[in-house]
């Protein structure tokens, strides 16, 4: 069987030039790979209390799922502001140009719950960063954070980690 960063798209310059976007769909497509992609993520945590996982907006609603639906337990989403239809915290972070925020229920998380953030990639990672911050809002524990794909040139692991935040990546590309 392929590894899970043979799966995974290149598609040059897009959204814009000198991008090189790194499409998770074939992975995703492929059942083997995905259920392997799932496996990969958790098992570092075996053992550990979850009680539930967070994924960013929006591939990580797809991993986030199905890593809660095989550990039995929640899933809450982190979205940009104002998708979300309940009372929210909010947290601002910033973009190349500007700023944006990702927002989180109220309710979503009780003090002293454990969770485990996901997305499908690390970059500059600021919106790890934010979601990171919006989870200890609620007094939550982060107990690590779960990514296919990690672009190091770009620095996010290393802005996790000096959160102390566990990050572990499947695979790594250069270039960004």
């Amino acid at each position: 069987m392929q590894g899970i960063k043979d799966k995974i798209r290149t598609i040059p310059d897009y959204p814009k030039p000198g991008i090189m976007f790194r499409d998770i769909t074939t992975l995703l497509q492929d059942a083997r790979g995905f259920r392997k992609t799932v496996d990969e993520m958790v098992q570092p945590f075996a053992g550990t209390r979850i009680d539930k996982v967070v994924g960013i907006e929006a591939r990580g609603f797809i991993l986030g799922g199905a890593i809660a639906h095989q550990l039995s337990i929640g899933f809450v989403p982190v979205r940009k502001r104002g998708k979300l239809p309940s009372r929210t915290l909010s947290q601002e972070y910033q973009l190349e140009y500007g700023t944006d925020a990702m927002e989180i229920h109220v309710d979503a998380i009780q003090p002293g719950e454990q969770v485990l953030l996901v997305d499908d990639l690390i970059a500059t990672g600021g919106t790890a960063e934010a979601a990171v911050k919006l989870i200890r809002a609620h007094k939550g524990e982060v107990i690590g954070c779960s990514f296919i794909i990690d672009l190091p040139e770009l620095g996010g692991r290393k802005r996790l980690e000096a959160l102390d935040v566990k990050v572990l990546s499947l695979c790594e590309f250069e270039g960004h």
